[in-house]
């Protein structure tokens, strides 16, 4: 039995997509949902000041209520301190619920402490899979689903992958994509970013292009294929560079071909922006992928495989792995795609998985 009084979720954050993720949510708390009590918890894994603390100015996110100051080290080093951390402050506030989001360490642990201390966890983007056990994500995602209590898939695919691993169905609940509540939410603030003197850009004549997953930047033969893929291809290449892919870099061995100009990491207002007025989006993130959507824009992912298996059904999405030539291709070859209604929801995510929550608690 829980205590009377109201209902209290820890919200459990770290990586960039999810603040954009926790703004929706938090926001259908506070109109929808008053008698909710939200904690909300950064575990500090995104620790670059451009890639943290602005989003929460920027987005209207409430300040989060702690930060523990996690970030910077291996996968099993953040996520062993983070469990430590938050473990001591989950028995400190006794939430209800955990909320996590997506796929990253933070959702690990959050879900891994929660489940220690008997606390019940609901997991906002559940039952996506690459179906590739090599990367981190994949088993973030698919531990975090087994050990989650109400699982908000964001597709019908993601629904049936967690039905076929045996998951009850009654704790599974489609829900629509909370990004698709962003999107429309933050469309109308998107904002140009600083962008190099020397690039003139007419209309939507450049390619968006984002490099940060471990499989591209690790290697250094792979991460020179894709640069050398997108020089091939001619066209005026905008790279916001993650702190991890700046980092390897230096690795690479080979000059930056002149076409691509690297910018810093940019806000999410500013990421809006370059999504909507690009031509073709570049791309190894599984979150940019769908926004390329949502702007109705073809996207090519620099990847073997996806979690969003819809958007290369319908051909808004083409996987080209690191081969430079597959790269130039389907950069020059992208051309308009027949978006669906609905195929990541209404825009309502937000105020359904605050309604479900809310009716959980007895």
């Amino acid at each position: 039995m829980r205590n009377k009084g109201p209902m209290k979720v820890m919200t459990i954050i770290g990586a960039r997509p999810q603040f954009i993720k926790a703004a929706v949510v938090s926001r259908a708390f506070s109109e929808h949902c008053p008698g909710v009590h939200e904690t909300i918890v950064h575990t500090g894994q995104h620790y670059d000041s451009n890639m943290s603390d602005v989003f929460f100015e920027e987005l209207n996110i409430p300040k989060p209520d702690y930060n523990l100051g996690v970030g910077g080290g291996t996968h099993g080093q953040n996520t062993g301190r983070m469990i430590e951390k938050l473990e001591g402050l989950m028995n400190e506030v006794k939430p209800d619920w955990v909320l996590v989001y997506g796929d990253t360490d933070s959702t690990l642990a959050g879900a891994l402490a929660a489940s220690k201390l008997h606390i019940r966890v609901a997991h906002v983007e559940a039952g996506l899979r690459s179906f590739n056990r090599k990367m981190p994500e994949e088993i973030n995602r698919v531990l975090t689903d087994h050990i989650a209590d109400l699982l908000f898939a964001p597709t019908e695919s993601g629904r049936q992958n967690l039905i076929n691993e045996g998951i009850p169905v009654e704790k599974i609940k489609l829900v629509g994509d909370v990004m698709y509540d962003a999107s429309l939410f933050y469309k109308e603030k998107a904002r140009k970013p600083v962008l190099p003197e020397e690039l003139t850009i007419q209309g939507n004549d450049f390619v968006l292009c984002t490099i940060h997953r471990a499989e591209n930047t690790d290697n250094a033969e792979t991460l020179r294929n894709i640069l050398t893929g997108l020089g091939c291809s001619g066209e005026i290449i905008i790279l916001p560079i993650h702190p991890r892919t700046r980092a390897k870099l230096a690795y690479v061995n080979a000059p930056l071909p002149a076409n691509i100009y690297l910018i810093e990491p940019v806000g999410y207002l500013e990421m809006v922006w370059l999504e909507a007025n690009c031509r073709v989006v570049a791309t190894d993130s599984g979150g940019v992928q769908k926004e390329a959507y949502f702007h109705k824009k073809p996207c090519i992912t620099m990847r073997a495989e996806t979690e969003w298996v819809e958007l290369v059904d319908i051909k808004a999405n083409k996987l080209v792995g690191s081969e430079p030539k597959e790269i130039a291709k389907a950069i020059l070859k992208s051309g308009s795609f027949e978006s669906k209604d609905h195929l990541y929801g209404s825009g309502s995510s937000g105020s359904e998985i605050c309604r479900l929550l809310s009716s959980s608690i007895s």
